[in-house]
């Protein structure tokens, strides 16, 4: 992957800069820690909003962490797609079925540093159950989960623990989830 956003000298620490003021200004803060890993999957819940991913921006230049997210191909169309790549984004071709479960932790395998944003609903929609993708992603690359949110009822967002996959999904899911009980979306009737 080339240089994104979050690796331009110069530029980075200018939108730093600006992130901070704008997070004054909207009255949303970043709390927690960044681990001291290279490596890990960064889960994002909950995911009810379109306002997340500038949300997410925002926190992410603020901290200076390197992150890649998913889109789908739709959001990289040319000339925009140098750009969106530039902002940290992967294209999924979500027409048909590509593993990409197996295609994620092999570019983990590849990289000696990655992190990767997955908001495990999968949808800014309701919904009754969490995708699993991101567990497998972790478990298979070797790598922990670190739990991140957006509150949007305390105008909160940031960094909780890091979680290490057992293996056992049916087990370490709700003790996963119980870290977001506390935690409203900035659509709360989505969450």
């Amino acid at each position: 992957m080339a240089n994104s956003l979050f690796r331009t000298p110069i530029l980075q620490p200018l939108l730093a800069w600006v992130a901070v003021g704008i997070l004054r200004l909207i009255g949303w803060r970043v709390i927690g820690e960044l681990p001291a890993q290279r490596k890990y999957v960064l889960i994002g819940a909950p995911h009810t909003s379109n306002w997340d991913f500038p949300l997410m921006l925002l926190a992410m230049l603020k901290v200076g962490m390197d992150v890649h997210w998913l889109g789908k191909n739709a959001l990289f169309p040319f000339p925009f797609a140098g750009f969106m790549r530039w902002l940290g984004g992967i294209p999924v071709d979500r027409s048909k079925n590509n593993n990409l479960v197996d295609q994620l932790v092999e570019l983990y395998r590849r990289r000696d540093e990655l992190v990767l944003i997955i908001p495990p609903e999968g949808t800014r929609a309701k919904v009754e159950r969490w995708k699993s993708g991101f567990y497998y992603v972790a478990q298979g690359a070797g790598v922990p989960i670190l739990l991140g949110f957006v509150d949007g009822s305390r105008k909160e967002m940031g960094f909780g623990p890091l979680f290490y996959p057992t293996g056992d999904y049916a087990a370490d899911l709700p003790a996963i989830q119980a870290f977001y009980n506390d935690k409203a979306g900035v659509r709360r009737e989505r969450h």
